[in-house]
Formats: structure tokens, sequence, C-alpha cells
């Protein structure tokens, strides 16, 4: 029954998020809903990755921060650095993925009313001031998740978890 629901690729991208704590708590929920790949953009912080290109000791100072929320998933879901995410959208949308931004926009779909019909990437962005408009121009659809309180939106781990979660199994 839930193999059935992993037929569709699940991937993330998390761009421009300063917290190495969000994005360990990014990998964490990654590996417990089956998503296929991270990718690390802009200047988000990223775990030691294969030829990774910073210093030494920037690779485990960065690494160990992530660590005290991801608890090991940043070993088993699989991460990849690119620092060009409008280079990536393009890669990923010729490769037959739909790109999902999770941003308050104009044009953005309630993610209630949103299903997963394509291999898809969701991209969740800076902390403060979200994605830059150029980005979500680029993407194939935007959602929000509905708030009913005075806050006008989630913590970005915390958007992501419930998008992520809405996402694999609607």
């Amino acid at each position: 029954m839930l193999y059935n629901r992993l037929v569709k690729k699940l991937r993330l991208i998390i761009h421009n998020v300063r917290s190495t704590y969000n994005v360990g708590s990014l990998l964490r929920t990654s590996d417990g809903l089956g998503v296929e790949k991270v990718y690390m953009t802009g200047y988000t912080p990223y775990p030691q990755v294969k030829n990774d290109r910073r210093l030494p000791h920037l690779q485990q100072s960065i690494s160990r921060r992530i660590h005290k929320t991801a608890l090991g998933a940043e070993d088993t879901v699989v991460c990849e650095h690119q620092p060009d995410i409008k280079i990536l959208i393009s890669k990923l949308q010729k490769s037959g993925f739909q790109v999902v931004a999770l941003e308050q926009t104009a044009q953005a779909k309630n993610i209630i009313d949103f299903k997963l019909n394509n291999d898809t990437a969701l991209i969740v962005g800076e902390e403060i001031s979200g994605l830059e408009p150029e980005i979500v121009a680029m993407t194939d659809w935007q959602l929000e998740i509905p708030m009913l309180g005075q806050k006008e939106s989630f913590n970005v781990a915390v958007a992501a978890a419930i998008a992520l979660y809405h996402l694999r199994y609607k």
C-alpha cells in the first residue's frame, strides 16, 4: 500500500535557507517521507558531499550543526549542492519534473486542492522573505498552506514538512 504512494518521485530544493537547524530538520523530514533527493542551492548550508570544495574545517563544522537536527538523515538522504537554482530548475523540468514553489503569491493554489500527478520537485526558500520573484516565475505551480492564526506563515521546516506530507499522501 505504501509502495503505491511512492511511484511518483518527490525531490526537495532548499534555497537560501540560512539555518543549519532548519536544513537538518528538512533532511530528517525528507528521510521520513521518502524524498528521493534534496538539493541545497544558493547560500543554504549543506552537509559534507562528494567532491566537496569547502575547507575541511568548514565542512566539519557545518555538518556537525546540521547533524543536531538531522540525527543521521544527512547520511540516508541523497544530498546535492547546486549553486545556481535557475540551472537546476531548467534541468529538472527538461527531465520531466514539475517544479512547485511553496510560496504565497497571487497565483498560488491552496495545497489542499493540489494533487501530485507527476514527478515533483518542491522548492522552499529563505526564512523571512521566501523565494525571489524570478525563481517563482520559473516554476510550474505555486502552492500555499492556508493559515488560520495571526501569523502569515509557518517556519520553513514546518511548512516543508506539511507540504511534503501532503504531496506524498494526497
